[in-house]
């Protein structure tokens, strides 16, 4: 092979087998837990405006572990996940980097991102009410979820899952550990099923008349309404209707997909003007019509689907503090026997 194309050669199959080195400027290096083909819209276009070919890793866990193994060798230059704990996570193992870029500070709102720069939200969902469409109901406090006048008539998946620990952990943000778990009680009281499934069963629960509510993921409901999901799914999504949930004292729950420059990135530079670029009007736009995302950047459209549920106010409470409530949430979680 002629040197010119071994210094441009990178093996994807499970395995990156280039050093730090080698890398292009040309080239940059994702190693994302999010699937790579929900990406590639805006890894195709990024390329198209600057000729930067962007090569992406999945790994579904270890991506940490990973990144650290390979230490000061590793070609990773951005490190891509969904949930704030999983990028909190990779600041505490130590395998991130601050980045300081007006670009981004500017258009990504301060409880979005890390406080020293280490991560960036880019993305966001809402933790939202799927309601029985004929249920008269227009607006809903996520305290409203422990009223007798619910029991036997919600539905939500296992309270262990990463999307309610971190409801969970919202909640525990806004009152005490004593408050919080009498709520969790109380809302375990009220379900129409056990805790389980997906998000999505929650719509398919409420067309089959099990449960009146479900506590779901707002992108779900543009998966469903589009047929992206399957034609089942089409039924699914038409039968509820969409509430905003507010805390009484706050706003909307959301969790982001995000990314962070890698510590030791061997094209720093090209890696920051990917993270820039992905919170540009184009590239928000692509985020909103490819995964039913929330965009991050203020003034960005969410797809009609999406924009169709109201004005999303979000919760105020940095996503640094909701994390700090992880642990906590899980364990109230399993002393109120939620999933049993």
């Amino acid at each position: 092979m002629h040197p010119s194309n071994t210094a441009k050669s990178i093996v994807l199959a499970g395995v990156l087998a280039i050093g730090a080195g080698a890398a292009s400027a040309a080239e940059l290096n994702i190693y994302t837990t999010r699937e790579p083909g929900l990406i590639q819209p805006l890894l195709d276009s990024f390329k198209a405006s600057t000729g930067i070919t962007v090569n992406t890793v999945f790994m579904k866990d270890g991506l940490a572990e990973r990144v650290a193994s390979e230490g000061e060798s590793s070609p990773a230059d951005i490190l891509m996940a969904v949930d704030a704990g999983n990028l909190v996570d990779l600041v505490d193992k130590g395998v991130t980097q601050p980045v300081e870029s007006a670009v981004l500070t500017e258009s990504i709102p301060e409880t979005l991102r890390d406080p020293k720069g280490n991560w960036f939200a880019l993305s966001m969902r809402a933790r939202v009410l799927y309601a029985a469409k004929d249920l008269d109901l227009a607006s809903f406090n996520y305290e409203d979820l422990a009223d007798p006048k619910w029991k036997g008539k919600i539905c939500i998946r296992s309270g262990q899952h990463p999307y309610n620990t971190a409801l969970f952990a919202s909640y525990l943000a806004h009152y005490d550990a004593a408050e919080t778990e009498k709520w969790l009680a109380a809302v375990k009281g009220n379900l129409a099923r056990k805790a389980g499934g997906g998000d999505r069963d929650g719509a398919k629960d409420i067309l089959g008349g099990i449960c009146d509510i479900a506590i779901a993921n707002s992108y779900y409901v543009g998966l469903m309404r589009s047929g992206k999901g399957g034609e089942d799914q089409v039924k699914w999504g038409e039968a509820i209707k969409v509430v905003l949930p507010t805390f009484k004292n706050g706003g909307t729950q959301v969790n982001i997909s995000g990314a962070a420059v890698a510590k030791h990135a061997p094209n720093k530079a090209e890696a920051v003007k990917l993270l820039e670029y992905l919170v540009s009007d184009e590239a928000q736009k692509i985020y909103a019509e490819a995964n039913f995302e929330y965009p991050v950047k203020a003034g960005a459209k969410a797809d009609p689907i999406i924009a169709s549920f109201g004005e999303l106010k979000i919760d105020s409470t940095p996503l640094t503090e909701v994390v700090s409530h992880r642990k906590e949430a899980s364990e109230l979680v399993d002393k109120v026997g939620f999933d049993n």
